[in-house]
């Protein structure tokens, strides 16, 4: 388990949210190869609909942009290993 080696870059989450994120990308990282990011997103994504409802969105890798709205307090960003990762729930419109 790696979550204690993530780093945050930014984040809204509480920390208990956080410490799941970390811990869930961890988990991730054990079952799947590094370069398999579809399936480690997929694994935290439906972890994270599962734990806290549905419409979560996970993007993970090593260079990517984005630009999103989420809904207050479900917001992280951080790197773990060589991979970053960004966990959010969509805001409604």
């Amino acid at each position: 388990m790696l979550e204690g080696k993530a780093m945050i870059q930014d984040t809204d989450m509480p920390v208990k949210m956080r410490l799941q994120a970390m811990s869930c990308a961890s988990e991730a990282l054990d079952l799947f190869d590094v370069l398999d990011c579809k399936s480690i997103a997929t694994h935290i994504k439906k972890e994270f609909d599962l734990r806290y409802g549905p419409g979560w969105q996970c993007v993970v890798g090593s260079n990517f942009g984005c630009f999103f709205t989420h809904t207050k307090g479900t917001f992280i960003y951080f790197c773990l290993e060589t991979l970053n990762f960004l966990i959010f729930k969509g805001a409604a419109a």
